[in-house]
């Protein structure tokens, strides 16, 4: 796919809404590895480090044996530290603790906690903001290829904001809480977590509220959110007997110039974390998929209902969206914040449940927003929106690979990918945003490059 600036925002529609927590800082705490054989944790050697890999590592070897390093860049030799594995493992985790020839794409991490075995949230803080980009684009590429045999050209990541500096730009933020009642961020695939007294990644107003200043007594974590329809961030204990306090809910508002909209959301509900990216987003796939007047729509993982109210918009009183989200409070959001649209029909339930049922009712689609969690869509979903034969559907995924996937399926049933966008929407992590146009075609062979619209 040949290199594409950003679109112009056009004047109707507005930006998705599903899973939540990607790119959260801190990373979350993961289920404990089971070693085979003896254990190497703690063994150091000398690597020449390889290709970037999907996960914000990259791949080297030792002993013949695979071995995913962070905190390395590409063609560096450094020392590295096994986190995880053992003799039997067909792989190895590992840090690299001192390099030796470094990458001319390496920076100082501009915060003082990033590095091995401190704060995990955050991947290539080593790395000079416009090479992670480079980086994330040879990770999408390479699963697309991997695992859809679809081949791009010239694929670029790009900024959500031209003054982009990588950092404060998180406007949600999970912090964990220590025994002793102190915030914090997770260690990398670590329970333990890492006192800090500031993360430059998150908005200004989210560390202003003075979560890290406090003692969360009783706490094992405090969210909070700035949210852009609000004046003050948002703080949300969570207590250690796994209740919360009081979600108030909060405002987001998404607007271009002959268009705004106000969307209530939960505030520990789905919201994109950039303040940029909803915006962004909604202008992409109004732009790709182009909806008319009188038109049938789908949002399908519609969370609080973005995606439809910008569908509404543009097919218009004699259209007609169909919007579908399994998450009960989010639906309430959704029911309130489109009951401007009479032409919108929100239901909740699974996605694929709720298709099938619409199916046998006989149900419309031409054109589908696909939003969903970073598992993605799966086949029975994509199965079903192919027999509604839509004349196009603007795919919002937040995992390359989970992306790949579902796009092999869809071309096996005539779904060809015709263009793709990505994003930087979570500077200094692994995390990037597509969004793939696709529409009935028929492949020559079983790759194809993607062009542009």
């Amino acid at each position: 796919m040949a290199e594409r600036e950003r679109p112009g925002r056009p004047g109707g529609q507005r930006a998705g809404g599903r899973r939540g927590g990607q790119g959260r800082p801190g990373g979350r705490a993961t289920r404990e590895r089971q070693v085979k054989g003896e254990p190497l944790v703690g063994q150091e050697a000398e690597v020449i480090v390889g290709n970037v890999a999907h996960g914000g590592f990259c791949v080297a070897r030792l002993d013949g044996r695979v071995v995913f390093v962070r905190h390395t860049l590409p063609g560096e030799r450094v020392r590295i530290r096994v986190t995880e594995g053992g003799t039997g493992d067909r792989f190895l985790r590992a840090d690299a603790v001192e390099v030796l020839e470094p990458s001319e794409h390496r920076v100082t991490p501009p915060c003082r906690w990033a590095g091995p075995g401190r704060c995990g949230g955050c991947d290539w803080q080593h790395v000079a903001l416009d090479h992670q980009r480079e980086l994330k684009a040879q990770v999408i590429a390479e699963q697309l290829d991997r695992l859809a045999g679809i081949e791009l050209e010239g694929l670029r990541v790009l900024p959500l904001t031209e003054d982009e500096t990588g950092l404060d730009w998180r406007t949600r933020v999970e912090f964990a809480v220590d025994a002793s009642g102190r915030p914090g961020l997770r260690r990398h695939r670590s329970h333990e977590i890492e006192p800090v007294d500031d993360c430059l990644i998150a908005t200004r107003p989210v560390i202003g509220s003075g979560v890290l200043a406090t003692t969360w007594e009783g706490c094992e974590g405090i969210d909070v959110i700035n949210a852009s329809g609000l004046e003050e961030a948002v703080q949300i204990p969570i207590h250690r007997d796994g209740t919360t306090g009081s979600d108030p809910g909060v405002l987001e508002t998404v607007g271009f110039e002959d268009w705004a909209h106000a969307f209530e959301v939960s505030a520990r509900g789905f919201w994109q974390v950039h303040p940029a990216a909803a915006t962004t987003f909604l202008g992409d796939v109004v732009e790709m998929l182009n909806p008319q007047e009188g038109e049938h729509a789908l949002d399908l993982y519609c969370g609080v209902g973005l995606f439809a109210a910008g569908l509404a918009d543009a097919v218009g009183e004699s259209g007609h969206v169909l919007a579908v989200e399994a998450d009960a409070a989010a639906v309430d959001h959704a029911l309130d914040n489109l009951e401007e649209h009479p032409h919108v029909e929100v239901r909740q339930g699974r996605v694929d449940h709720v298709l099938a049922q619409a199916a046998r009712g006989g149900l419309r689609a031409d054109v589908v927003v696909l939003d969903p969690p970073r598992s993605g869509a799966g086949r029975q979903v994509v199965e079903q929106l192919a027999q509604l034969g839509p004349r196009a559907i603007a795919y919002v995924a937040c995992d390359p690979s989970a992306l790949a996937r579902d796009l092999a399926v869809a071309e096996e049933l005539g779904y060809l990918l015709t263009d793709l966008v990505a994003y930087d929407a979570f500077p200094m992590t692994q995390h990037v945003e597509c969004i793939a146009l696709l529409e009935p075609g028929d492949p020559e062979d079983g790759t194809r490059d993607a062009g542009d619209r």
